[in-house]
């Protein structure tokens, strides 16, 4: 999706033309899998994370624009709402101390964003989804200005056929019950509050399935270890509410559509995979083109005459299929690779709390795939999808099913099995010790406190409530302790709730 879109509208042949396209780029992915046309000279990791604006009121901040001109810098950029900006981190090798430089030059760009945010009137918050927002800031006009997202609206809108509904209960506050949020908007704007982390992992060809399968079984403790989004449009809902209001918030389903069980963009998908080309040809078997613009390559004929193809027409499709794991065809300098991208975390709570999310995965995926008998031949893919919703609603309340085990809480399961794993997975990537040590310990010490970003903020926020703030105070009081505990740099486990 970072590519230029144009602003237009499209005409039925534009889709039958682009579908032609995608299925000539599957032709073509088919025979480059079946020949080994695939760099993998050493294994790279790479990290996307969204970012909130606020201003002194701890309010959103509709300026990205602004704020982008005063940071100057290529790793910013735009993303969907005008309250926010993305950071883009260079790839780099996983091995060695590679993580520790990842924490420190993540927390250097930070700095110096903040800096140029402060200019422009504004702060950077990481947070998974910004409590201070209301209904107001989901109108069309909160939007950035830029074709690509304009496009993309209009095409989800006009697919859909009606306003977008966000529904969802909540897990109850304190000892309040349950709230409910249920609101309507008339764009997709709500997507710009579910800020997020990407983990990306160049992969081999010949691994990348028992990598995605690993990842499919991990989503559930992932999310629920590392959940930051329990507030939205002043409710108490999920512990990852970021989770149902993306969903909510792409649906080009009608109610209708959705009752005939067809599936959504954002999707967990519903079966292990045998390779990475079951997950394209899943996305041009299922899912209408938002944005069927085909370009003039002939991926075919580029194969043909010994270069590798771009393959536009499936990335760009690729880019409006939002999988928690998504599967990535890229070149670089003309060679091809494959990656996939775990869309599964929110952003922050602290820079070391986000390396230290991306460590376990890697270290524990990594475990998952050298088992003798792989985990997802052990367990249905409908048990990871349950695991994966029960993880986001829940947290470190719920329960997920893994085999051996039976029904756990995610904190028993990630101190007895899987960070022995991740420890074993980090060694086999090469991660030195120092790092290995560092950030499975923050690990490790979330899990025994049972405190995450979602726990720390619904606690705070009981506790203002309980000394006689009403609800917007609260947040916006928690919001400017949270950011203020985030600058800090130490981990969320460690952060006090009074």
């Amino acid at each position: 999706m970072g590519r230029h879109v144009d602003d237009r509208s499209f005409k039925p042949i534009d889709r039958q033309l682009y579908r032609n396209k995608m299925q000539r780029g599957l032709d073509a992915l088919a025979r480059m899998l079946a020949d080994g046309e695939f760099s993998f000279p050493h294994q790279q990791m790479g990290l996307e994370m969204e970012l909130c604006l606020v201003d002194e009121h701890m309010q959103p901040s509709m300026n990205n624009t602004v704020v982008l001109e005063k940071i100057s810098e290529l790793i910013f950029t735009t993303e969907l709402g005008q309250q926010n900006i993305e950071l883009n981190v260079e790839p780099r090798v996983l091995a060695g101390d590679s993580a520790l430089r990842l924490e420190e030059g993540v927390r250097a760009a930070l700095q110096r964003a903040d800096g140029g945010a402060h200019d422009a009137g504004a702060k950077i918050a990481m947070i998974g989804s910004l409590p201070t927002l209301r209904s107001l800031h989901f109108d069309p006009s909160t939007l950035t200005s830029n074709p690509r997202y304009s496009v993309l609206n209009d095409q989800i809108i006009m697919a859909r056929g009606e306003e977008m509904l966000l529904d969802m209960e909540g897990v109850p506050l304190a000892d309040a019950g349950p709230e409910r949020l249920r609101s309507y908007a008339d764009s997709i704007a709500p997507e710009s509050a579910c800020t997020s982390v990407q983990l990306h992992l160049q992969v081999a060809p010949e691994d990348f399935a028992a990598h995605w399968n690993a990842a499919q079984c991990l989503a559930g403790v992932q999310v629920a270890i590392g959940a930051n989004s329990p507030f939205l449009l002043g409710k108490a809902l999920w512990h990852e509410t970021r989770v149902p209001l993306f969903l909510q918030a792409t649906d080009t389903r009608p109610t209708e559509l959705r009752n005939q069980g067809v599936r959504p963009r954002v999707w967990f998908g519903e079966r292990w995979i045998t390779s990475i080309f079951d997950l394209f040809e899943e996305n041009v078997r299922y899912f209408p083109a938002l944005l069927p613009e085909p370009e003039e390559e002939d991926p075919v004929a580029a194969l043909d005459n010994g270069r590798a193809p771009k393959l536009n027409e499936l990335r760009l499709h690729n880019g409006t299929i939002w999988r928690w794991n998504r599967p990535v065809y890229d070149l670089v300098e003309g060679v091809p690779h494959l990656r996939i991208e775990n869309r599964v975390l929110p952003a922050g709570p602290s820079v070391v709390d986000i390396v230290a999310n991306a460590m376990f995965f890697y270290g524990a995926q990594r475990a998952l795939t050298e088992q003798d008998r792989p985990l997802w031949t052990q367990m249905s893919f409908a048990a990871a999808e349950e695991n994966f919703y029960a993880g986001a609603r829940h947290g470190f309340d719920s329960h997920l099913y893994w085999p051996g085990s039976g029904w756990v809480t995610p904190d028993e399961l990630v101190l007895r099995r899987l960070l022995p794993m991740a420890h074993e997975g980090l060694r086999a990537c090469g991660v030195s010790d120092e790092a290995r040590t560092r950030y499975l310990g923050v690990v490790e010490q979330r899990c025994q406190a049972r405190q995450n970003g979602a726990t720390w903020q619904r606690d705070v926020v009981a506790h203002l409530e309980a000394d006689g703030a009403d609800r917007q105070t609260a947040l916006s009081s928690m919001l400017r302790r949270y950011i203020e505990l985030a600058d800090g740099g130490h981990p969320v486990h460690s952060w006090p709730t009074r």
